[in-house]
C-alpha cells in the first residue's frame, strides 16, 4: 500500500463547475467490511457514473448507488482484496478520482507443520490451517524462499481453501532441514529428516515338501511395497511360464509352481532389487514308491518336516499363514489314521483345521493359523499286523503384543526420556527390539525415530522444539513382524531448567543471621521461573541443607539460626518445571559474625534547610541511617526528649520515622536525632517551621488625597503565621455602594497611592496580609475617609500648530538601467515626494513623449512607471521623467537597450 500511494501522483485541486466537493485522494478499509465514498455535485439533477479500473460499475447487493439531493454515494459491502482498485465518478466530461487500498487482516495459522522422518523416495507433504481463506503464505527451506513461479522447481504448492500444502514427490538427502511457513499474523516449522533406505525381511519364505503333480508357493513379505525383485533356483533365474507364475502385489512376493515335477527340487532365492540381501527356502519333492509286499507289514509313519521343525517334533508355523503337513504312511494292509489334539481326535475333512487322507499319504492342513491353535498333536496308525505313532508340538509364532506403559521420565531443553514396559507376549519369538515415533499433539502424523530396531527399554528422543506438547508411543519387533503400536504416552514438553542465577552477593551478616541477594538467571526458557531455593552448609562438609521449605520468589533471603562464628558456605537454585537449574555459589565461605560499623545518619537533602509545613498537614519524616549492631535512635526537641503524646517516633534497623498526624504552631522548633552504639553517637538537627495565615495589618489610615489619588499608610501584622509577609492586598469601596475592588495585590511596602478615583465620591480602604499560606482571615479598615473634591478642574488644552507639508520635487527612487529583449513588453519605475502634485514629463532622448499607444505612463501614489509595449530596436535610448511643480523640479534618467533574438545556424 505505501509503495502504490509513492506512485499515486499529487493532483493539485481544481475547481470544477460539476462537483462541488470530491472524492478523497485515497481510502482504507479492512478486509470483509464496508466502505462509502461519496461526492457533492453542483446540479441535483446529474447523472453519475461509477467506474473501477475503468470498467462501469453496475448496482448490485455489493456495490449500492446512492442520490440525496446533491450528494452521490457508492456504497462497497464486504471488501474483498478484488475491491482494491483505482475507481472513478464521472458526471458528463468531468471526473473525480480516488483509490482503494483493501488491508488485510492478520492472518494466524490454526494448524502447525509437523515433523517428518522419511527414507529416500517418499512423499513428504507439508501441511497448515490458517484462519482464512485466500491468505497469502509464503514458505522457506532454510533461509531460502520457495518460489511457485520455477517450473523446474521439485517442490510443489497446494491451495484447498484454508488449507496450504507444500509437497515433496520424493524426497532425497538433500533435503534434510527446517522448513518454515510465514503469514502476515504467524509462523511455524517442521524439521524434515530423510535417510537411507533400508529393506526389512517382514516375512521370510519357509522349506516346502510337495509331491508329484501338486503345487509349491514360496511367498516373502518386505517392508518396501514399491521393491521388484528376481527368483533364482540353485543361481539360475527362473522365468515365468504356464506353469510357474511370478507375482508381486503391494510387500509380498510370490512364486507359484504347478505341477511340481522332480526337477523342480531345490534351492530358491529370492534378490530384491537393489540390495545386498537374499531370501532363501528349499524344495524337496516327495516321490511316492509302491512295493508289492505278499505279507504284511505292520504300519510306518515317515514323518518328514525338516523344513517347519527347529527341534525334534516341533513344527512351527508364522500365525496367518497355512500349515500343510503331509505324512507318509506304509503298512500292510493299507493303515487306519487318526490324528489327535489333546487326546481329542480330529476327523473334520473340510474347514479350516482338517484331515485328508489318501492312499499312503495323511495330510493335516490348518488354514489361517491362530494362537489357539498351538498345542500337541498326535497320529496313531493302525492295521492288523500292528500300530506306529507320532507325536507333534504345532508351535504359533506371531508378531508380539505391543508395548506397555509408555511413559516420559524427564525433559531437557530439546529431548525426552522415554521408557515402556515389555509385551505381555513375545509372540512366541524371541524379541529384537522396539521401533519409536513421535508427533505433536493434536496433529495426526507420526514421525518415525529410529529405523534400526532399538533393544533397550529406554529412550532418549532428542532435536524437538521446546515448549510444544508431544506424544510418544512404541512397536515391538520380533523375527515375524511388527506388533500394533503400544498406548500414546501422556502428552510432555520439552523444557529445560533454567540457567543458574546471577550475581549471588552477601547484603548483610549478623551474629545469626546472612541476608543474601541476587538477580534472574539469564536464560528463563519456556518452563517460566516458580521460584528459588537457598541451600548452607558449614565450609569443609558436602551435605547441604535447604534453608526454605516453600519457594522464594523474591530475590533476596535472610538465613535464620546461624551457628555464630562458623563459616559458612551458600548457594541458590532457580526452580521450574524441568526442575533444579545449575546452583549460583559464592565466591568464599562466610563468617557468621555481626561487623562493627560506626553510627552515620545519612539526612535527606530536602531536610539539610527549614522544613516547612502549614498547620493542619501531616508531617511524616523517614531518617535513614546505617551502624552494626542495631542503634539505639533518641529524638530531642530543643534540647529536650520529644513530648511522644504530640510526636510519634517509630525506629527500626535502617531507619527512624517521626510523624505528626495534624501539625500545630508549637510543633515548630528544632529536632535532633542521635544515634548510639556503645560509646560512638552520631546526631542530626532537622529545624520544623509550621506557618499559619498571618493577622491583619494596625493602623490603616489615609495620609493624603490630591486630585484623583489617595495615600495610604499602614503597619506590620502583630502575628506574621511564623514566616515572612510577603505582602499586602489593597481593595476601595465607595461609601455609597459598599462594593469592594481590589486594587493591588502582593504589595510589599507598608503603603501606597491609590488612583483613579472619581470626583466627588467619598471613598472607604481595607488592606490583607499576605504570607506562604495567604491572606489574612480579617482586613484591617482604614480609619478615615478620601473625599475627592471638585475645584480646580479648568481643562486647558495646548496649543496647535499646523505643520507646513509644501515641498520642492525630489525623486526617491532614481530609474535604473534596463537591458530587455526584442518583441518582451517591458516597463520602467521611479517613485517621486512633492507638495503640491507635480506635472510629470517622460522624455525620449530629451523628447517629450506625447500621446504615443505604444506607451502607457501611470502615478500611483507618487511612484512612476512607463510600459512600453512590445519593443523594438528603434525603442533603444535615453528614457528621462521630469517632476515639476510650483516650488521647483527634479530629474531622473535610465538607459534602455533593446537586444535582438538569436539567429539560429543553419547545417
Amino acid at each position: 500500500m505505501l509503495k502504490r500511494l509513492k506512485k499515486m501522483k499529487v493532483v493539485e485541486p481544481k475547481f470544477s463547475e460539476a462537483f462541488l466537493r470530491r472524492l478523497e485522494s485515497a481510502y482504507s478499509v479492512n478486509k470483509g467490511k464496508k466502505i462509502v465514498m461519496s461526492v457533492e455535485v453542483a446540479d441535483p439533477n446529474a447523472e453519475v457514473k461509477w467506474l473501477r479500473n475503468g470498467q462501469e460499475i453496475k448496482p448490485s447487493a455489493k456495490y449500492i448507488m446512492e442520490a440525496d439531493g446533491n450528494i452521490r454515494t457508492l456504497t462497497i459491502n464486504k471488501c474483498s482484496l478484488a475491491d482494491d482498485a483505482a475507481y472513478e465518478c464521472v458526471v458528463g466530461t468531468d471526473k473525480c478520482f480516488t483509490e482503494v487500498f483493501v488491508k488485510e487482516p492478520p492472518i494466524t495459522i490454526t494448524k502447525l507443520l509437523d515433523d517428518y522422518h522419511v527414507v529416500v523416495g517418499e512423499r513428504v507433504e507439508f501441511e497448515i490451517e490458517v484462519s482464512e481463506e485466500g491468505a497469502h503464505v509464503i514458505w522457506l527451506f532454510e533461509d531460502q524462499q520457495l518460489s511457485r513461479e520455477d517450473k523446474d522447481s521439485k517442490y510443489r504448492f497446494k491451495k484447498d481453501g484454508k488449507r496450504h500444502c507444500l509437497i515433496i514427490q520424493e524426497a532425497t538427502l538433500e533435503d534434510n532441514g527446517m522448513f518454515y511457513v510465514y503469514t502476515n499474523g504467524g509462523q511455524s516449522k517442521g524439521e524434515l529428516i530423510v535417510e537411507e533406505k533400508e529393506l526389512e525381511v517382514l516375512q521370510s519364505i519357509a522349506d516346502l515338501t510337495v509331491k508329484s503333480a501338486e503345487q509349491a508357493m514360496f511367498k516373502c513379505e518386505v517392508s518396501d511395497e514399491k521393491v521388484t525383485g528376481k527368483w533364482f533356483k540353485d543361481g539360475v533365474e527362473v522365468l515365468p511360464s504356464d506353469r510357474i507364475k511370478i507375482s508381486h502385489i503391494g510387500r509380498i512376493h510370490r512364486l507359484t509352481i504347478d505341477d511340481v515335477k522332480p526337477g523342480d527340487a531345490g534351492d530358491y532365492t529370492f534378490v530384491p532389487d537393489g540390495y545386498a540381501l537374499s531370501i532363501s527356502a528349499k524344495l524337496n519333492f516327495l516321490e511316492i514308491k509302491i512295493d508289492y509286499v505278499p505279507r504284511q507289514d505292520p504300519p510306518k509313519i515317515h514323518l518328514d518336516v525338516s523344513g517347519n521343525m527347529v527341534s525334534q517334533n516341533t513344527i512351527i508355523v508364522v500365525a496367518g499363514n497355512k500349515l500343510r503337513l503331509d505324512v507318509e504312511i506304509t503298512g500292510e494292509p493299507a493303515p487306519t489314521v487318526c490324528w489327535m489334539r489333546d487326546d481329542k481326535p480330529v476327523t473334520d475333512s473340510e474347514g479350516r483345521v482338517r484331515v485328508e487322507n489318501k492312499k499312503d499319504l495323511s495330510c493335516f492342513i490348518i488354514e489361517g493359523a491362530e494362537r489357539e491353535d498351538e498345542g500337541n498333536y498326535t497320529i496313531t496308525v493302525t492295521n492288523p499286523a500292528g500300530e506306529d505313532k507320532a507325536n507333534l508340538f504345532i508351535k504359533i509364532v506371531d508378531v508380539p503384543d505391543p508395548p506397555e506403559n509408555v511413559k516420559c521420565t524427564g525433559v531437557g531443553e530439546d529431548t525426552a526420556n522415554i521408557v515402556w514396559d515389555p509385551p505381555k507376549f513375545d509372540g512366541g519369538a524371541p524379541l529384537k527390539g522396539y521401533l519409536m515415533e513421535r508427533k505433536k499433539k493434536g496433529s495426526s502424523r507420526w514421525t518415525k525415530l529410529n529405523f534400526d530396531v532399538y533393544e533397550s527399554t529406554t529412550y532418549e528422543a532428542k532435536r524437538m522444539i521446546e515448549g510444544i506438547l508431544y506424544e510418544m508411543r512404541v512397536f515391538a519387533v520380533n523375527g515375524i513382524g511388527i506388533s500394533a503400536p503400544s498406548l500414546n504416552s501422556k502428552p510432555f514438553m520439552p523444557i529445560a531448567p533454567t540457567s543458574e542465577p546471577t550475581k549471588l552477593t552477601v547484603d548483610d551478616v549478623t551474629d545469626t543471621t546472612c541476608s543474601l541477594k541476587w538477580l534472574a538467571p539469564e536464560k528463563i526458557g519456556a518452563g517460566g521461573l516458580d521460584g528459588y531455593i537457598i541451600e548452607f552448609c558449614k565450609e569443609g562438609e558436602s551435605e547441604w541443607h535447604p534453608a526454605n521449605t516453600d519457594l522464594v520468589e523474591r530475590q533476596s533471603f535472610v538465613v535464620r539460626n546461624l551457628p555464630t562464628g562458623e563459616k559458612m558456605n551458600f548457594r541458590v537454585v532457580a526452580v521450574n518445571i524441568a526442575g533444579r537449574s545449575p546452583p549460583a555459589l559464592l565466591g568464599q565461605p562466610v563468617t557468621v559474625r555481626e561487623i562493627m560499623e560506626h553510627p552515620k545518619i545519612r539526612l535527606p537533602r530536602d531536610l539539610r534547610t527549614k522544613y516547612i509545613r502549614r498547620v493542619g498537614e501531616k508531617i511524616n519524616l523517614v531518617i535513614p541511617f546505617q551502624g552494626k549492631p542495631r542503634p539505639i535512635a533518641t529524638w530531642l526537641k530543643d534540647g529536650q526528649p520529644v513530648d511522644e503524646k504530640k510526636v510519634g517516633v517509630r525506629n527500626s534497623n535502617v531507619d527512624s520515622i517521626l510523624f505528626i498526624r495534624a501539625a500545630e504552631r508549637d510543633h515548630s522548633g528544632k529536632y535532633t536525632l542521635i544515634l548510639k552504639i556503645e560509646n560512638m553517637e552520631d546526631s542530626a538537627t532537622i529545624e520544623i517551621r509550621i506557618v499559619d495565615k498571618p493577622g491583619p495589618p494596625i493602623g490603616v489610615h489615609v495620609t493624603d488625597v490630591w486630585g484623583f489619588n489617595a495615600a495610604l499608610e499602614w503597619k506590620p501584622p502583630k502575628d506574621d503565621g511564623n514566616c515572612e509577609i510577603t505582602g499586602y492586598t489593597i481593595q476601595k469601596a465607595e461609601k455609597k455602594t459598599k462594593e469592594w475592588f481590589t486594587v493591588y495585590e502582593h504589595n510589599r511596602r507598608t503603603n501606597c497611592t491609590v488612583s483613579d478615583l472619581i470626583i466627588g465620591n467619598e471613598y472607604m480602604f481595607r488592606v490583607y496580609s499576605e504570607n506562604l499560606c495567604g491572606l489574612s482571615e480579617d482586613p484591617c479598615m482604614s480609619k478615615n475617609n478620601a473625599i475627592i473634591s471638585k475645584s480646580g478642574l479648568d481643562y486647558k488644552p495646548p496649543p496647535y500648530k499646523e505643520k507646513d507639508m509644501n515641498c520642492a520635487p525630489k525623486f526617491t527612487a532614481p530609474l535604473v538601467d534596463r537591458a530587455v529583449t526584442i518583441g518582451y513588453s517591458t516597463a520602467i519605475s521611479c517613485a517621486v515626494r512633492a507638495f503640491p502634485k507635480p506635472k510629470i514629463i517622460w522624455m525620449k532622448n530629451k523628447m517629450i513623449i506625447g500621446d504615443d499607444p505604444k506607451f502607457l505612463m501611470q502615478n500611483n501614489q507618487g511612484v512612476l512607471t512607463l510600459n512600453i509595449r512590445k519593443p523594438s530596436t528603434f525603442d533603444s535610448g535615453k528614457y528621462s521623467c521630469r517632476a515639476v511643480n510650483e516650488l521647483g523640479e527634479d530629474e531622473v534618467e535610465c538607459k534602455l537597450e533593446i537586444k535582438a533574438l538569436p539567429i539560429e545556424k543553419k547545417d
